[in-house]
């Protein structure tokens, strides 16, 4: 009993010494880190802005092995959110974009658990020539007086972290840059033979009002649902699935009602729990392609040259396929690949 009771006196101890510490603690606390990015903010920015893309480097999401996310309309700028959670529940959270000036400033507001106090975290870009200087401003969360040992820290699990992220997000941007340069070389409405390597897809299928105002707000819609069950819910990084493609009938293109398949190119089938996603076998084939650039809504006179180029030749065609050469965001201003698979 001495020795129990010796124990308990020296735990009261403890417990008091350590009550009486935190109280010289600030219950959040708050730092700036510096960062630089060897690419020009219009580059980096829409990095930050779209939490789809945020989560593909930053490290604090790319070390969650497990978890799932849900992304949230609109998906990039102030208002677009995302839901993080694994499957024990033990470690979810939010992340919100409150405030967002293009090519300046963002604001998040990132919630962990059930706290309903949050990390307020301001990055500020600096352009500097083909160089972007960051300035992180974070802010810890109000702490209880016995959680405040866990702010002694946060700057070093955010200084490692970010440094981290700025590596990743280099390497991810190289990638783009390449892609970009293809892109340049790129002729427009030309006419040209391709030889397509068959491949397996993983998308939905979907049926739609064919109405200019609606589409092209549709294709966008389960772009990125797609994009989203495959990064998010599957795990998969940018370098384990292909580019999206739209597959549709071009001889149904002007009906009241579309139907198409959205999928993305996977290099094995796997196992899938949802039922609103489907695998699609396409075959390899010779493709008439037109690279299109302008209104999505136009892009009917660049599908009706390839109808017309394989009438011409007696050749039977397969599903039209269409694939975005960069980030849709505005129906004004697409780039698009049409392929149309032909054969006798």
């Amino acid at each position: 009993m001495r020795v129990l009771r010796l124990i308990i006196i020296i735990f009261f101890c403890l417990f008091g010494i350590y009550s009486i510490a935190m109280t010289f603690l600030e219950e959040r606390q708050s730092f700036v880190h510096y960062s630089e990015i060897d690419y020009p903010v219009d580059k980096v920015f829409p990095q930050f802005s779209s939490l789809q893309n945020f989560t593909t480097w930053n490290d604090f999401f790319m070390a969650k092995r497990d978890a799932s996310y849900s992304f949230f309309t609109p998906y990039s700028g102030m208002g677009s959110s995302l839901k993080f959670s694994n499957k024990n529940k033990d470690d979810e959270g939010d992340l919100f974009i409150r405030y967002s000036n293009p090519n300046r400033t963002l604001r998040y507001q990132l919630f962990e658990g059930k706290s309903e106090n949050p990390y307020l975290i301001d990055v500020k870009f600096i352009p500097s020539g083909e160089k972007t200087k960051l300035v992180w401003y974070i802010h810890t969360p109000r702490r209880k007086l016995l959680e405040r040992s866990l702010n002694l820290t946060a700057e070093d699990f955010f200084v490692k972290t970010i440094d981290k992220s700025i590596k990743n997000l280099y390497q991810l941007l190289g990638n783009k840059v390449d892609k970009d340069q293809l892109l340049a070389s790129v002729k427009y409405d030309s006419l040209m033979l391709e030889n397509r390597e068959g491949g397996l897809l993983l998308g939905v299928n979907v049926s739609t009002r064919n109405t200019k105002d609606i589409l092209f707000k549709n294709v966008l819609m389960n772009r990125n649902k797609v994009l989203n069950f495959v990064k998010s819910d599957l795990r998969k990084k940018d370098d384990e699935f292909g580019n999206p493609v739209l597959l549709t009938n071009p001889a149904n293109l002007k009906d009241k009602e579309i139907s198409y398949f959205y999928g993305v190119p996977l290099s094995k089938r796997i196992s899938v729990s949802d039922n609103n996603f489907n695998f699609q076998t396409v075959n390899g084939s010779k493709v008439y392609v037109i690279y299109f650039q302008g209104n999505y809504n136009d892009r009917l006179k660049s599908i009706q040259e390839l109808l017309k180029k394989a009438k011409k030749d007696t050749l039977r065609n397969g599903q039209l396929t269409e694939e975005f050469l960069e980030e849709p965001a505005d129906v004004q201003s697409v780039k698009l690949k049409l392929s149309l698979p032909v054969y006798r």
